[in-house]
């Protein structure tokens, strides 16, 4: 009954999982993670069941190399722990394990139930509290697309498909479980998820999931802030983020998540510097090299801090100060709809002050820059505003030259004090009174 009830609630047919044989997909069980077939297996071998379920089956089955593994079962958390000795149970809303095995983590849920009607939801719909196990069937019912809902039975190399999840990775199509509107008002994060993978995986969304999205983006406004955070940290770090941006924009939601995203990108100038931002973000993650998140949202932002710059400056504040306030001025604004830690928000300061700082190339100036912790950082910053013409390619050139030169180039390629006036040298007056020249305090003359 209460099965009907659920499937009632939520507009499912009602319909037995497919279970698809290795001659039907190409998952072998030696492309899954060592630590991964591990966890299954000891939970097999007490007796509980265990598969890979989610984005790693999804992932393998695109041909794509899954970067984490989750496992589900019908263990509960503290049934998990004490079979592995590193394990964890973390979690507040729901409570899951991870399991660490040879520096990998993986995160072991147990089945949960659908929800039957009677969850703690805000005035919105989003779920508050739910906190309730349940069976394989009703598990896959809580998953948010068909293609997240694929479970792996390392023991058979079987792959369970409850909703036609397969069918829709054929078609290159995700499709929320359920009804969209009522899946999308339980968790608004939802909807960037949809975005995110879409992007990533090159999908379309399913017409009917896609249609609801601009009308209930307002909803995104309701998440925590810290979550909020976390969901634009995988947007941004996907290696898709110049094309997770533009679906953003498309569906209406990136006023949700970058209050100031739309303003940037409607400026022709803002709009090729955060383009170039992004570009560069994905290129660094598909050659697996490092990327900073506080690097990639000080150039999100950098635009609208140099506008409120400019506008401070106009009314008379000193550029230091108008500098200042305009960093404050705009992270406050930010940070209202996404939790940005104080350790990036610190670095993105000091990233953004040292930018006026690389215009001084005279005395000793060049030299105490070059020392700071954050140079590096702050000089490819200044490169990304080079290549995309906000500053002359001149001043990236300079100090691309600089900070590779030897001692001597580095003292010639100086430029002069600025405000210092050509040394002339002073004649010697016949009378006897030679005071005048030292009342000022010491001549100019270096020999004096």
């Amino acid at each position: 009954m209460i099965k009907k009830f659920i499937r009632k609630v939520l507009g499912l047919k009602a319909a037995g999982p497919k279970r698809v044989p290795l001659a039907k997909h190409d998952i072998e069980r030696n492309r899954i993670s060592p630590a991964a077939l591990k966890v299954c297996s000891v939970l097999h071998e007490a007796g509980f069941s265990a598969y890979v379920v989610g984005g790693a089956v999804r992932d393998l089955l695109l041909g794509a190399a899954p970067k984490d593994y989750d496992v589900a079962t019908d263990a509960r958390p503290e049934e998990v722990k004490p079979l592995f000795r590193r394990a964890i149970i973390i979690g507040r809303r729901f409570r899951i394990v991870h399991v660490i095995l040879n520096q990998e983590t993986v995160e072991v849920s147990t089945f949960r139930a659908a929800d039957a009607g009677d969850s703690q939801k805000d005035e919105h719909g989003r779920v508050l509290r739910d906190n309730v196990f349940g069976t394989q069937e009703e598990d896959a019912l809580r998953r948010d697309f068909s293609v997240n809902a694929l479970y792996y039975d390392p023991a058979t190399e079987e792959v369970i498909d409850f909703h036609e999840g397969l069918s829709d990775l054929k078609k290159r199509t995700m499709r929320v479980i359920g009804d969209p509107v009522t899946r999308y008002r339980e968790d608004p994060v939802r909807m960037l998820r949809a975005v995110r993978l879409a992007a990533k995986l090159g999908l379309s969304i399913e017409s009917g999931s896609r249609a609801p999205i601009k009308k209930l983006a307002p909803l995104i406004g309701n998440v925590p802030p810290a979550r909020l955070f976390d969901e634009m940290l995988k947007l941004l770090l996907s290696g898709h983020a110049s094309a997770c941006v533009r679906r953003l924009r498309d569906e209406g939601l990136s006023e949700g998540l970058l209050p100031l995203l739309d303003v940037i990108l409607d400026q022709p100038l803002g709009e090729r510097f955060v383009t170039l931002a992004l570009a560069q973000t994905d290129e660094r993650i598909k050659t697996d090299r490092s990327v900073s998140p506080a690097f990639l949202f000080a150039a999100l932002l950098w635009h609208e801090v140099l506008a409120a710059s400019k506008s401070r400056e106009k009314k008379g504040e000193r550029a230091a100060f108008a500098l200042e306030a305009a960093m404050d001025e705009v992270l406050e604004t930010q940070c209202k709809k996404l939790a940005i830690t104080r350790k990036l928000t610190a670095t993105m300061r000091e990233v953004w002050t040292m930018q006026p700082r690389f215009e001084q190339r005279s005395g000793q100036r060049p030299y105490r820059l070059l020392e700071s912790p954050r140079f590096r950082m702050a000089y490819d910053f200044l490169a990304l505003r080079a290549a995309s013409g906000e500053v002359a390619e001149e001043l990236e050139i300079w100090w691309r030259s600089f900070q590779a030169a030897e001692e001597e180039t580095r003292r010639a390629m100086l430029q002069p004090e600025s405000g210092a006036k050509p040394r002339r040298r002073r004649r010697r007056k016949k009378t006897a009174d030679t005071s005048h020249g030292q009342e000022g305090g010491p001549s100019n003359d270096p020999s004096g």
